[in-house]
């Protein structure tokens, strides 16, 4: 599918054109909805596209439009980084606007920028993050910056005594420019009263505000209705792990605790509204009571569930979608192989059904921000072998306009083809994994396998959907085939899949399920199980490390990144992270965590290991990389043939870089070349090899000193 000679059908014929937003170079240097070839002249030579073209970070995402449709707040990539800017869609000849630069923040106290939204059609609310050393933790301190697109200032939004975190939003009212914030207040005499949060309402042309909310004794968490009346607080013990829920039917008046539960399994247990109804005391929840997260409406003064409103078989629902008053089901997002919507609102499942999925492909297309009015509205278009795009679709005169790809140097090109496949582990449990094919290879048989494991482990999971990183098309154009399992633990396929990872999950059955993948692809003749690697971000940097260590016969190398490494010493910093309760999540089944720990086993026989870290990871401290790569030299162990450290002083645990997301891919790459090479002589393509490796490749074995 081609998007740039595209007309939207079941709208009025118009040809799709690009919008002129290209900034000047001497100004700030941004590329925005490049005009172009399609891009597709890249793929279809027989090499394999450049790992800085596919590693980059994204050219255009988050892109949000202003309430009454006339502006776009996007995150453009700038010379390898983000900048975040504001687009006039009225004056499309004029240079967006540039309100945060992810460089200059991380240089300035190492902060980043968040989120960010709209607040009428003048002003952009941003979230600044910074990470701090507070008693001997690493924790991040949150704040909000107010930007007045007309001036071009910046603006701090209520910074004065607030405590840690000063930047959740609970309601927008884009027509008076305000909106209630969620902080912490130290000026309170009361030193229980500086940690739990107050809510107040922020003017945010003036940045005055006023409390409508004092802090309740117990309360960690407030939640407003559409009319921005606080009506909701939640509590959590970190020791006990009890969860409340508080409730009052009206703007005032006292809170009492209508829900109390103990998620021991950590799957997410109890009700948890979503849409205050107008109805007195009635809401839209969610709620997993049957096993699966599905759709409901809930009483809140008794916390009754009604009938079923929307529930996937064999999936929970994501998440709810409001109408622009916030008193409104009007649809639902979840996950099967791929992100899916499903609208009860007529217009809107009209647009998806009759107009994106029509003219794109189900699942393709979906609307990801719209105007007040719902006339104006920004798409995002792609198939599961493209990187795609962000498109302008006005739905009154049917005007459907480019905004900006994901990534320039790709545009609408199709890469290598990505499927969801499921197997049967070895305990008879059915798991689904996401397989992408290498293209120059379609057709051969019992193919080199990189296997891409997933962080979380608890909750997130892949699909066949580009997730911002692209790191199985990056290793797919090496010549390998990608596989990556969602293996128990993994979320969205209901609390018992969960517990199933909890339960003697972590280290041990988890790992089988890795596994067991390899086998099933090798008994369907599609990868040869002697020829796998595998390499994984966070708890799949955890897995790499447990499989090289735990089976080293049956993986040639190993490639982990930010991964914990000493489970002992992760718990232990945890426990001022998460509490007693929550640092527990780790490894449930475990009854000694020294023995799923890489770092406590660094003796006897490992795969070939690649260890890559950033200094300024806030989640998983650097230090876990250190402990063990010391306990391998410790066990005589030799840097540059048995492992391989990389420590990147700038990166974080999210890679915002574009360098550093290369330095990752290109260690991966010349790792998995010297000890799993992907095209080898008995292979019936080996003539048709690529002519050279990669050269980010080549870079980091130089710099890593290992012969390739």
């Amino acid at each position: 599918m081609s998007f740039k000679n595209f007309a939207l059908r079941g709208a009025s014929a118009v040809a799709l054109s690009v919008l002129g937003m290209g900034l000047a170079p001497a100004t700030t240097g941004v590329a925005i909805a490049q005009d172009g070839g399609s891009g597709e002249e890249i793929v279809v030579t027989g090499q394999p596209i450049d790992l800085g073209v596919i590693g980059a970070i994204p050219s255009t995402q988050q892109v949000r439009i202003s309430p009454n449709g006339d502006r776009l707040a996007m995150t453009v990539n700038r010379d390898g980084e983000e900048v975040y800017a504001v687009l006039d869609l009225n004056n499309p000849q004029a240079r967006p606007k540039v309100f945060a630069s992810a460089g200059e923040f991380r240089e300035a106290g190492d902060r980043t920028v968040g989120f960010y939204t709209w607040v009428g059609n003048d002003h952009i609310v941003f979230q600044l993050v910074s990470r701090e050393n507070l008693f001997g933790q690493r924790a991040d301190l949150a704040r909000l910056v107010g930007f007045d697109v007309n001036t071009g200032k910046a603006e701090p939004l209520v910074w004065r005594d607030s405590g840690g975190n000063a930047s959740q939003m609970l309601h927008i009212d884009h027509e008076k420019g305000e909106f209630l914030l969620q902080r912490t207040n130290r000026s309170y005499s009361s030193g229980a009263d500086q940690r739990r949060p107050e809510v107040v309402k922020v003017d945010v042309a003036t940045g005055r505000y006023t409390r409508v909310q004092r802090p309740n004794l117990i309360v960690g968490g407030w939640f407003a209705d559409g009319d921005g009346n606080v009506r909701m607080g939640s509590a959590y013990d970190p020791d006990s792990g009890e969860a409340r829920m508080l409730y009052r039917p009206g703007e005032k008046g006292n809170f009492k605790t209508v829900q109390k539960v103990v998620d021991e399994s950590f799957t997410g247990e109890g009700i948890n509204p979503e849409i205050f109804l107008d109805e007195p005391d009635m809401a839209i929840a969610t709620s997993n009571h049957t096993g699966f997260n599905k759709v409901y409406k809930v009483n809140l003064a008794t916390m009754e569930l009604g009938e079923e409103l929307f529930g996937v078989d064999g999936y929970d629902v994501d998440g709810v979608i409001s109408n622009k008053e916030d008193n409104k089901l009007i649809g639902v997002q979840y996950r099967t192989d791929r992100s899916r919507v499903e609208y009860f609102d007529p217009f809107m499942k009209a647009i998806q059904e009759q107009v994106l999925d029509a003219s794109f492909g189900k699942g393709n297309a979906r609307v990801v921000s719209s105007s007040e009015d719902q006339k104006k509205m920004v798409i995002r278009v792609a198939d599961t072998s493209q990187m795609g795009g962000f498109f302008y679709y006005n739905s009154d005169n049917g005007d459907f306009k480019t905004i900006g790809w994901t990534n320039n140097g790709l545009q609408d090109a199709k890469l290598n083809p990505v499927k969801a496949m499921r197997y049967t582990a070895s305990d008879g449990v059915e798991i689904e994994m996401i397989v992408t094919m290498p293209r120059h290879r379609i057709g051969q048989k019992n193919l080199p396998v990189m296997m891409i494991t997933h962080g979380g482990p608890f909750g997130p999971r892949d699909t066949a959907d580009y997730d911002g990183f692209g790191w199985n098309q990056a290793m797919a154009e090496q010549g390998y085939v990608v596989v990556q399992p969602n293996y128990r633990g993994s979320g969205g396929y209901g609390a018992e899949f969960i517990k199933m990872g909890r339960d003697d999950g972590f280290g041990m059955r988890m790992q089988d399920d890795l596994n067991d993948a390899i086998d099933h692809l090798a008994k369907e003749g599609i990868v040869d199980a002697n020829r796998a690697c595998m390499m994984g971000w966070s708890y799949g940097g955890y897995a790499s490390a447990r499989a090289a260590q735990r089976d080293p016969n049956r993986w040639r190398c190993t490639i982990a990144g930010a991964g914990v490494y000493d489970l002992e010493l992760m718990r232990q910093y945890d426990v001022g992270y998460l509490g007693k309760f929550g640092s527990n999540y780790l490894a449930k089944g475990a009854a000694d965590l020294d023995t799923v720990s890489p770092a406590k086993n660094g003796g006897g026989d490992w795969s070939p290991i690649a260890i890559v870290h950033g200094v300024r990871d806030a989640r998983v401290p650097y230090e876990q990389a250190r402990t063990l790569v010391n306990s391998l030299k410790s066990a005589g162990k030799v840097e540059g043939r048995d492992f391989v450290y990389l420590e990147q002083p700038k990166n974080t645990h999210n890679l915002p870089y574009t360098d550093t997301r290369v330095e990752w891919l290109g260690t991966a790459t010349a790792w998995a070349h010297k000890y799993n090479p992907a095209f080898i002589e008995s292979d019936a393509d080996y003539a048709k090899r690529p002519k050279q490796l990669d050269a980010a490749a080549v870079k980091m074995a130089e710099e890593l000193n290992f012969t390739l």
